[in-house]
């Protein structure tokens, strides 16, 4: 039997794994270390796991810092679980990434790789997405400082913020966050003070009570905002009262909406978002297309380097007009659209139908007559009779989501045999293991890894595959 609560002392701390997660070695041993280290760092670790090469811990105390560290520019770095690099100069956490992509594709695909090429960085490192949701919670999360101030009391205050990792129904008060422009925080704020002076009851995720449930705010380059408000059920008066209190307050917003949500998730994908005020809907550029953004609606969440992520992609897919290109997974159609201008035809196919639905109707709005979408699911539809109507693709985009694509998938690319695949991947992990399975009929060209999400672990990784001459 393995002790409990094992502690190891003064572990230098060398490198990053996957996940965010920084790495050790002691005694032959691997350790995966959480708790906002830096390579460099000196620290005390707490183990939750204790395997015989490997163990997982938190650091529990400093004995030295990095010469490599920064000081966070966000009062909540490190309680709200976002933004977990922020103690890290940006050109250390672009290394970081552009390592931990070379890591992923050789030790789990085990692919012979050409030179990769440096990662795209955001020229925006704060105020970089157009999306950010939050959450309710009768019951606010108090850091220690403010436990104390209390005399050791945990008083009971609604929060309007993140949820705090690994506790579902604790909830922090955002006051100012970077993620967004202003007036994102203008917006939370005034609802949550409005709604705390007339006692609007902030929703209970354990008794399944309350009116307020989550706020959804999306902050487009245009100068569009979009305020989703979800409450539990209708309450006309105060929902009249209190949405007219923010048009008043900040009269930017050009579209507000909100969904009642009964259910026991958060989820309102099954839902039908109401218009109170606007077109119900925003509009966003990259390049010079213009896409339709619904309430329910996928995008890209950093436009920014969403367009870096799509010029890569078309760069990749080497198109001269006479190709015809397959977009899997296209949700509302924007890399197909993105690209169609250098394409002799676009065919989209995307499993939700209300996501192919808003393709067509972007596609529309941009002019875009040589693309046509389809809802369903590839392996099904891309049958002899699809390839005899539509043709046989000269590329295929597929953007996945984060686990990858399916195997029955995989091997449909392989019967497919396209002469490229440009594979999109927001988890290189998943993305190695798919390249891994593509390996019998293709060769990795290129690399291009992006960061979308700075001051995070996260990364998106570009791969052009190319058949082999010989199949």
């Amino acid at each position: 039997m393995r002790k409990k609560n094992v502690v190891l002392e003064n572990v230098p701390v060398t490198a990053y794994a996957a996940e965010g997660k920084a790495l050790a070695r002691q005694d032959g041993k691997v350790i995966f270390i959480e708790g906002g280290v830096v390579p460099g760092d000196v620290v005390d670790v707490r183990l939750s796991k204790n395997k015989k090469d490997w163990a997982e811990g938190k650091a529990v105390h400093f004995h030295s810092y990095s010469d490599k560290r920064v000081t966070p520019f966000c009062q909540h770095f490190g309680t709200c679980g976002g933004c977990k690099w922020q103690m890290l100069p940006y050109s250390q956490q672009l290394e970081y990434k552009q390592q931990q992509v070379a890591d992923h594709l050789q030790r789990i695909g085990k692919l012979t790789l050409p030179p990769m090429a440096p990662i795209l960085g955001g020229v925006h490192t704060e105020h970089y997405r157009n999306k950010l949701e939050f959450t309710f919670s009768n019951k606010a999360y108090l850091t220690n400082e403010e436990i104390k101030a209390n005399d050791g009391e945990i008083p009971v205050r609604p929060a309007l913020g993140f949820h705090v990792p690994k506790l579902f129904d604790k909830v922090l008060n955002i006051d100012t966050c970077y993620l967004m422009q202003e007036p994102v925080n203008l917006i939370r704020n005034t609802i949550r003070e409005y709604a705390v002076a007339h006692e609007l009851t902030f929703y209970d995720i354990r008794a399944q009570q309350g009116w307020l449930r989550n706020l959804v705010i999306r902050l487009c380059t245009t100068g569009e905002i979009m305020v989703n408000l979800v409450i539990r059920h209708e309450d006309k008066e105060n929902r009249i009262a209190l949405l007219d209190h923010l048009l008043k307050t900040v009269p930017a917003i050009t579209t507000v909406l909100y969904t009642i949500n009964p259910k026991g998730n958060d989820t309102i994908f099954d839902l039908e978002p109401k218009v109170y005020f606007g077109k119900g809907y925003a509009e966003e550029k990259l390049e010079d297309f213009v896409f339709k953004i619904g309430p329910k609606s996928f995008f890209q969440t950093n436009t920014y380097q969403g367009e870096v992520l799509y010029k890569v992609t078309r760069d990749f897919a080497g198109l001269t007009g006479s190709e015809i290109v397959y977009d899997l997974y296209c949700g509302t159609g924007s890399i197909g659209i993105f690209v169609s201008r250098n394409a002799r035809k676009v065919v989209g196919i995307e499993l939700i139908k209300e996501a192919i639905d808003d393709a067509k109707e972007n596609a529309a709005r941009n002019n875009v007559t040589n693309a046509e979408f389809f809802a369903g699911d590839v392996v099904d539809i891309c049958d002899d009779a699809f390839f005899a109507h539509h043709g046989q693709p000269d590329v295929v985009i597929t953007d996945p989501p984060r686990a990858g694509m399916h195997e029955k998938l995989v091997n449909k690319l392989l019967e497919i045999a396209a002469p490229k695949i440009v594979y999109v991947s927001c988890n290189p992990a998943t993305q190695a293991r798919d390249l891994a399975l593509l390996d019998a009929l293709y060769t990795v060209e290129k690399v291009q890894p992006v960061d979308m999400f700075p001051h995070t672990h996260h990364i998106e990784n570009v791969v052009l595959l190319k058949k082999r001459d010989n199949n």
